[in-house]
Protein backbone atom coordinates (compact mmCIF):
# COMPACT_ATOMS: atom_id res chain seq x y z
CA UNK A 1 0.00 0.00 0.00
CA UNK A 2 1.25 3.27 -0.87
CA UNK A 3 2.28 6.20 1.83
CA UNK A 4 -0.49 7.98 3.06
CA UNK A 5 -0.49 11.67 3.57
CA UNK A 6 -2.74 13.66 5.90
CA UNK A 7 -3.60 17.22 5.26
CA UNK A 8 -1.11 19.52 6.51
CA UNK A 9 -3.81 22.11 8.18
CA UNK A 10 -1.42 23.48 11.10
CA UNK A 11 0.80 24.70 7.66
CA UNK A 12 -1.60 25.23 4.61
CA UNK A 13 -5.15 25.60 5.68
CA UNK A 14 -4.40 28.64 8.35
CA UNK A 15 -2.63 30.29 5.12
CA UNK A 16 -5.84 29.95 3.41
CA UNK A 17 -7.86 30.77 6.02
CA UNK A 18 -6.24 34.37 6.27
CA UNK A 19 -6.20 34.89 2.67
CA UNK A 20 -10.09 34.52 2.71
CA UNK A 21 -10.50 36.58 5.67
CA UNK A 22 -7.95 39.48 4.08
CA UNK A 23 -10.07 39.24 0.98
CA UNK A 24 -13.47 38.90 2.47
CA UNK A 25 -13.05 42.12 4.86
CA UNK A 26 -11.30 44.14 2.04
CA UNK A 27 -14.34 43.81 -0.32
CA UNK A 28 -16.63 44.22 2.63
CA UNK A 29 -14.84 46.96 3.86
CA UNK A 30 -13.13 49.56 1.69
CA UNK A 31 -11.02 51.36 3.86
CA UNK A 32 -9.79 47.89 5.85
CA UNK A 33 -6.49 47.13 3.52
CA UNK A 34 -4.94 50.61 3.99
CA UNK A 35 -1.64 51.36 5.20
CA UNK A 36 -3.06 52.96 8.24
CA UNK A 37 -5.28 49.93 9.18
CA UNK A 38 -2.29 47.09 8.68
CA UNK A 39 0.11 48.86 10.99
CA UNK A 40 -3.55 49.34 13.64
CA UNK A 41 -3.83 45.60 13.12
CA UNK A 42 0.01 44.77 13.61
CA UNK A 43 -0.29 47.09 16.55
CA UNK A 44 -3.71 45.14 17.85
CA UNK A 45 -2.06 41.97 17.56
CA UNK A 46 0.94 42.17 19.53
CA UNK A 47 -0.52 41.83 22.92
CA UNK A 48 -2.48 38.96 22.23
CA UNK A 49 0.86 37.42 20.41
CA UNK A 50 3.09 38.00 22.83
CA UNK A 51 0.91 36.59 25.17
CA UNK A 52 0.69 33.54 22.69
CA UNK A 53 4.48 32.87 22.89
CA UNK A 54 3.86 32.08 26.65
CA UNK A 55 0.32 29.73 25.48
CA UNK A 56 2.36 27.93 22.93
CA UNK A 57 4.77 26.55 25.75
CA UNK A 58 1.91 25.82 28.15
CA UNK A 59 -0.18 24.38 25.64
CA UNK A 60 3.12 21.73 23.92
CA UNK A 61 3.18 20.36 27.31
CA UNK A 62 -0.80 19.55 27.33
CA UNK A 63 -1.77 22.10 29.82
CA UNK A 64 -3.37 25.55 29.52
CA UNK A 65 -3.40 29.15 31.46
CA UNK A 66 -6.38 30.50 32.15
CA UNK A 67 -4.38 33.36 33.77
CA UNK A 68 -3.16 35.05 31.10
CA UNK A 69 -5.62 37.80 31.15
CA UNK A 70 -5.45 38.57 35.02
CA UNK A 71 -1.64 38.63 34.56
CA UNK A 72 -1.71 40.95 32.20
CA UNK A 73 -4.24 43.03 33.58
CA UNK A 74 -2.20 43.22 37.56
CA UNK A 75 1.20 43.83 35.67
CA UNK A 76 -0.77 46.83 34.13
CA UNK A 77 -2.44 47.83 37.17
CA UNK A 78 0.95 47.44 39.36
CA UNK A 79 3.23 49.45 36.63
CA UNK A 80 0.72 52.15 36.47
CA UNK A 81 0.58 52.57 40.91
CA UNK A 82 4.45 52.46 40.84
CA UNK A 83 4.86 55.12 37.76
CA UNK A 84 2.00 57.45 39.18
CA UNK A 85 3.62 57.43 43.06
CA UNK A 86 6.90 58.58 41.00
CA UNK A 87 8.67 55.48 40.76
CA UNK A 88 11.21 55.75 38.24
CA UNK A 89 9.80 54.30 34.82
CA UNK A 90 13.09 51.39 34.73
CA UNK A 91 12.61 50.27 38.34
CA UNK A 92 8.40 50.02 37.92
CA UNK A 93 9.06 47.75 34.71
CA UNK A 94 11.75 45.66 36.64
CA UNK A 95 9.43 45.25 39.70
CA UNK A 96 5.82 44.22 36.66
CA UNK A 97 8.45 42.14 35.13
CA UNK A 98 9.13 40.49 38.64
CA UNK A 99 5.61 40.32 39.04
CA UNK A 100 4.64 38.40 36.09
CA UNK A 101 7.68 35.77 37.09
CA UNK A 102 5.83 35.70 40.64
CA UNK A 103 2.29 35.14 38.73
CA UNK A 104 3.98 31.99 36.99
CA UNK A 105 5.83 30.56 39.42
CA UNK A 106 2.33 30.47 41.31
CA UNK A 107 0.78 28.51 38.58
CA UNK A 108 3.87 26.29 38.45
CA UNK A 109 3.90 25.48 42.29
CA UNK A 110 0.31 24.75 42.57
CA UNK A 111 0.81 22.65 39.36
CA UNK A 112 3.88 20.44 40.10
CA UNK A 113 3.73 20.81 44.06
CA UNK A 114 0.14 20.54 44.87
CA UNK A 115 -0.47 18.37 41.58
CA UNK A 116 -4.06 20.50 40.52
CA UNK A 117 -4.78 20.43 36.89
CA UNK A 118 -3.40 22.92 35.26
CA UNK A 119 -7.21 24.71 34.22
CA UNK A 120 -8.10 24.65 37.92
CA UNK A 121 -5.03 26.32 38.98
CA UNK A 122 -4.44 28.89 36.80
CA UNK A 123 -8.55 29.71 37.04
CA UNK A 124 -8.17 30.11 40.74
CA UNK A 125 -5.18 31.90 40.08
CA UNK A 126 -7.06 33.81 37.25
CA UNK A 127 -9.87 35.06 40.50
CA UNK A 128 -7.16 36.33 42.27
CA UNK A 129 -5.08 38.11 40.46
CA UNK A 130 -7.96 39.99 38.83
CA UNK A 131 -9.34 40.51 42.73
CA UNK A 132 -5.65 42.15 43.45
CA UNK A 133 -6.04 44.40 40.57
CA UNK A 134 -9.47 46.08 41.91
CA UNK A 135 -8.12 46.26 45.19
CA UNK A 136 -4.92 48.24 44.35
CA UNK A 137 -7.38 50.31 41.88
CA UNK A 138 -10.08 50.45 44.36
CA UNK A 139 -12.04 49.95 40.88
CA UNK A 140 -10.90 53.09 38.93
CA UNK A 141 -8.42 53.94 36.90
CA UNK A 142 -4.86 55.27 38.05
CA UNK A 143 -4.11 57.89 35.64
CA UNK A 144 -0.61 59.98 35.76
CA UNK A 145 1.62 58.21 33.57
CA UNK A 146 4.95 59.89 32.68
CA UNK A 147 4.80 60.86 29.38
CA UNK A 148 8.18 58.48 27.81
CA UNK A 149 6.22 56.01 28.68
CA UNK A 150 3.61 56.53 25.76
CA UNK A 151 6.70 55.68 23.46
CA UNK A 152 6.56 51.47 24.72
CA UNK A 153 2.93 50.98 23.14
CA UNK A 154 1.79 54.39 21.27
CA UNK A 155 5.54 55.33 19.77
CA UNK A 156 7.00 53.79 16.14
CA UNK A 157 10.23 53.02 14.82
CA UNK A 158 11.22 53.19 11.50
CA UNK A 159 7.59 53.69 10.49
CA UNK A 160 6.55 50.79 12.24
CA UNK A 161 4.70 50.68 15.69
CA UNK A 162 7.08 49.79 18.51
CA UNK A 163 4.99 46.99 20.04
CA UNK A 164 5.89 45.04 16.71
CA UNK A 165 9.26 44.72 17.36
CA UNK A 166 8.69 43.52 20.99
CA UNK A 167 5.89 40.81 19.27
CA UNK A 168 8.87 40.27 16.83
CA UNK A 169 11.80 39.54 19.36
CA UNK A 170 9.03 37.49 21.54
CA UNK A 171 8.32 34.88 18.69
CA UNK A 172 11.95 34.67 17.68
CA UNK A 173 12.91 34.07 21.23
CA UNK A 174 9.76 31.47 21.17
CA UNK A 175 10.98 29.86 18.06
CA UNK A 176 15.18 29.42 19.51
CA UNK A 177 13.82 27.99 22.46
CA UNK A 178 11.92 25.45 20.93
CA UNK A 179 14.04 24.60 17.80
CA UNK A 180 16.99 24.59 19.43
CA UNK A 181 17.59 24.10 22.95
CA UNK A 182 17.09 21.08 25.03
CA UNK A 183 14.50 22.83 27.08
CA UNK A 184 11.96 23.06 23.82
CA UNK A 185 12.52 19.18 23.35
CA UNK A 186 11.68 19.06 27.33
CA UNK A 187 8.45 21.15 26.27
CA UNK A 188 7.83 18.98 23.50
CA UNK A 189 8.61 15.44 25.43
CA UNK A 190 6.53 16.29 28.52
CA UNK A 191 3.54 17.06 25.86
CA UNK A 192 4.13 14.01 24.00
CA UNK A 193 4.88 11.28 26.82
CA UNK A 194 5.20 12.51 29.94
CA UNK A 195 6.73 9.54 31.28
CA UNK A 196 9.00 8.61 28.78
CA UNK A 197 10.59 12.17 29.50
CA UNK A 198 11.13 11.62 32.91
CA UNK A 199 12.33 8.01 32.44
CA UNK A 200 15.13 10.52 30.46
CA UNK A 201 16.05 12.16 33.15
CA UNK A 202 14.17 15.07 32.50
CA UNK A 203 12.66 16.75 35.79
CA UNK A 204 9.19 17.61 34.43
CA UNK A 205 9.07 19.82 37.50
CA UNK A 206 11.59 22.27 37.06
CA UNK A 207 10.40 22.41 33.25
CA UNK A 208 6.72 22.64 34.69
CA UNK A 209 7.89 25.79 36.62
CA UNK A 210 10.50 27.06 33.90
CA UNK A 211 7.51 27.58 31.22
CA UNK A 212 5.47 28.74 33.46
CA UNK A 213 7.91 31.41 34.71
CA UNK A 214 8.65 32.26 31.14
CA UNK A 215 4.59 32.82 30.01
CA UNK A 216 4.45 35.27 32.92
CA UNK A 217 6.82 37.07 32.43
CA UNK A 218 5.78 37.39 28.57
CA UNK A 219 2.24 38.23 30.19
CA UNK A 220 3.36 40.97 31.95
CA UNK A 221 5.44 42.69 28.84
CA UNK A 222 2.44 42.12 27.42
CA UNK A 223 0.75 43.98 30.33
CA UNK A 224 3.39 47.16 29.71
CA UNK A 225 2.55 47.27 26.71
CA UNK A 226 -1.34 47.30 27.39
CA UNK A 227 -0.78 50.31 30.09
CA UNK A 228 1.12 52.22 27.46
CA UNK A 229 -1.28 52.08 24.77
CA UNK A 230 -4.32 52.81 27.18
CA UNK A 231 -2.06 55.73 29.40
CA UNK A 232 -3.76 54.60 32.45
CA UNK A 233 -3.75 51.28 34.84
CA UNK A 234 -7.75 49.70 34.13
CA UNK A 235 -8.78 47.53 36.68
CA UNK A 236 -10.46 45.69 33.69
CA UNK A 237 -7.25 45.52 31.54
CA UNK A 238 -6.51 41.70 29.87
CA UNK A 239 -9.82 40.79 30.81
CA UNK A 240 -11.37 38.22 28.61
CA UNK A 241 -7.75 37.82 26.85
CA UNK A 242 -7.58 34.19 27.66
CA UNK A 243 -10.10 33.84 24.61
CA UNK A 244 -8.01 35.39 22.22
CA UNK A 245 -4.90 33.70 23.10
CA UNK A 246 -5.80 30.14 23.56
CA UNK A 247 -7.86 30.32 20.49
CA UNK A 248 -4.60 31.86 18.79
CA UNK A 249 -2.44 28.93 19.71
CA UNK A 250 -5.11 26.19 18.66
CA UNK A 251 -6.14 27.76 15.07
CA UNK A 252 -1.92 27.92 14.85
CA UNK A 253 -2.04 24.05 14.81
CA UNK A 254 -0.92 24.28 18.36
CA UNK A 255 -3.06 20.20 20.02
CA UNK A 256 -4.48 20.68 22.72
CA UNK A 257 -3.66 17.08 23.42
CA UNK A 258 0.10 18.66 23.81
CA UNK A 259 3.24 17.29 22.14
CA UNK A 260 2.46 18.71 18.33
CA UNK A 261 2.89 22.20 16.44
CA UNK A 262 4.80 25.06 15.41
CA UNK A 263 5.72 28.33 16.71
CA UNK A 264 5.51 29.48 13.38
CA UNK A 265 2.02 28.41 13.07
CA UNK A 266 0.85 30.71 16.03
CA UNK A 267 1.68 33.94 14.12
CA UNK A 268 -0.97 32.92 11.74
CA UNK A 269 -3.08 32.20 14.53
CA UNK A 270 -2.41 35.58 15.98
CA UNK A 271 -2.80 37.30 12.32
CA UNK A 272 -6.16 35.30 12.15
CA UNK A 273 -7.50 36.74 14.90
CA UNK A 274 -6.34 40.21 14.72
CA UNK A 275 -7.93 40.39 10.94
CA UNK A 276 -11.08 38.90 12.16
CA UNK A 277 -11.46 41.58 15.41
CA UNK A 278 -10.16 44.48 13.28
CA UNK A 279 -12.34 43.37 9.90
CA UNK A 280 -15.70 43.33 12.37
CA UNK A 281 -15.35 46.11 14.32
CA UNK A 282 -15.14 47.68 10.86
CA UNK A 283 -17.82 46.01 9.51
CA UNK A 284 -19.78 47.38 12.80
CA UNK A 285 -20.27 43.90 14.02
CA UNK A 286 -22.18 43.95 17.75
CA UNK A 287 -19.79 43.36 20.32
CA UNK A 288 -22.15 40.21 21.46
CA UNK A 289 -21.74 39.13 17.97
CA UNK A 290 -17.93 38.91 17.98
CA UNK A 291 -17.87 37.04 21.21
CA UNK A 292 -19.81 34.58 19.13
CA UNK A 293 -17.82 34.36 16.31
CA UNK A 294 -14.78 34.07 18.44
CA UNK A 295 -15.79 30.94 20.49
CA UNK A 296 -17.31 29.26 17.29
CA UNK A 297 -13.72 30.31 15.79
CA UNK A 298 -12.09 28.56 18.93
CA UNK A 299 -14.70 25.35 18.30
CA UNK A 300 -14.10 24.95 15.41
CA UNK A 301 -10.32 24.68 15.91
CA UNK A 302 -10.23 22.13 18.28
CA UNK A 303 -12.61 20.23 16.24
CA UNK A 304 -10.16 20.08 13.62
CA UNK A 305 -7.35 19.33 15.89
CA UNK A 306 -8.95 16.33 17.58
CA UNK A 307 -10.33 15.22 14.15
CA UNK A 308 -6.95 15.55 12.41
CA UNK A 309 -5.59 13.35 15.24
CA UNK A 310 -8.01 10.57 14.69
CA UNK A 311 -7.18 10.60 11.19
CA UNK A 312 -3.86 10.17 11.55
CA UNK A 313 -3.92 7.08 14.12
CA UNK A 314 -6.58 5.99 11.29
CA UNK A 315 -4.02 6.38 8.54
CA UNK A 316 -0.70 5.08 11.19
CA UNK A 317 -2.91 1.99 11.88
CA UNK A 318 -3.33 1.10 8.39
CA UNK A 319 0.48 1.62 6.96
CA UNK A 320 1.46 -0.20 9.54
CA UNK A 321 -0.89 -2.92 8.83
CA UNK A 322 -0.02 -2.75 5.01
Amino acid sequence: MGKLKTVDWGRYGIVAALVVLIVFFSVAAPSFLTVGNVLNILRQVSIVGICAVGMTFVILTGGIDLSVGSIVGVSAVVGAFLMASGTPVWLAILVVLGVGALAGALNGFLISEVDIAPIIATLGVMTALRGIAYIITGGLPIYGLPESFSLLGQGYFLGIPVPVFFLVAAFALGWFLLSKTTFGRSVYGIGGNAEATRLAGISIRKVTYKIYVFAGVLYAIAGLILLSRANSGQPKAGDGYEMDVITACVLGGISVAGGQGRISGVIYGVLIMGVLTNGMIMMNVNEYWQWVVKGVVLLGAVAIDRMSRKRAKVLAAIQKVG
